[in-house]
This record gives structure tokens, C-alpha cells and sequence, in this order.
């Protein structure tokens, strides 16, 4: 049974930085993709990032670009997503997921597997 087990959210001040982790289990990760997708109170889930299994593409949300950088460790079957100069805009419960298609992963429909998600509050 795979499971995806967030952690790492919080709250921090606007310019601060967190680390959000995913442990992964239930499989063998490293040949499929996986991503970030965060959801605002009110709002839908978005995506934020992607990388691919070999951890050689990835992919992001315009307004993180230059923030954020997701990366990946297939030995700890962990899934990483840095946050830097965070924004009150930012705030929201940040979900890791997983998928044998990257493509699947950057729409962000009909994805196999999620967690249950870590929340982000970024103060002003």
C-alpha cells in the first residue's frame, strides 16, 4: 500500500525559509514522478513543482521559480521541496504526490497517489 507522509510546514515570517519532506513508502519510487501542490483556504489545489524519477527535469509554478527548488533522494525514497523568501501568498496545506507520468503530475488530474498534506502559513 503506498503511502505519502508530509512534514516540515509551519509558521514563518514573511522572507523565511522552510523545508518541506515526504517520506514515500509502499514501492519503489525511483521511475516515477512526483510533485508538489498546494491549496489555499477557499481555493483549488495548484500545482507547484514536478521532477521527473531520475530527479533530471523538473518543472514549476511560475510565481515559485526562482523561490523554491524541489529535489529528491530515490535511496530514502524522499521527495523535497525547499521554500526561500516565502510570501503571505504562499500560505496554504502543501501536498506531496506521486505518479508513473510526469505529465499526469503537471496537470494535476487523475494523479495515482497523494498525501494527506502539511500546512504553510507565512505571516506578514
Amino acid at each position: 500500500q503506498v503511502q505519502l507522509v508530509e512534514s516540515g510546514g509551519g509558521l514563518v515570517q514573511a522572507g523565511g525559509s522552510l523545508r518541506l519532506s515526504c517520506a514515500a513508502s509502499g514501492r519503489t519510487f525511483s521511475n516515477w514522478a512526483m510533485g508538489w501542490f498546494r491549496q489555499a483556504p477557499g481555493k483549488e489545489r495548484k500545482f507547484v513543482a514536478a521532477i521527473s524519477g531520475a530527479g533530471n527535469r523538473t518543472d514549476y509554478l511560475d510565481s515559485v521559480k526562482d523561490r523554491f527548488t524541489i529535489s529528491r533522494d530515490n535511496a530514502k525514497n524522499a521527495l523535497y521541496l525547499q521554500m526561500n523568501s516565502l510570501k503571505p501568498e504562499d500560505t496554504a496545506t502543501y501536498y506531496c504526490s506521486t505518479d508513473s507520468s510526469y505529465s499526469t503530475i503537471q496537470a494535476g488530474r487523475g494523479v495515482d497517489y497523494w498525501g494527506k498534506g502539511t500546512l504553510v502559513t507565512v505571516s506578514s
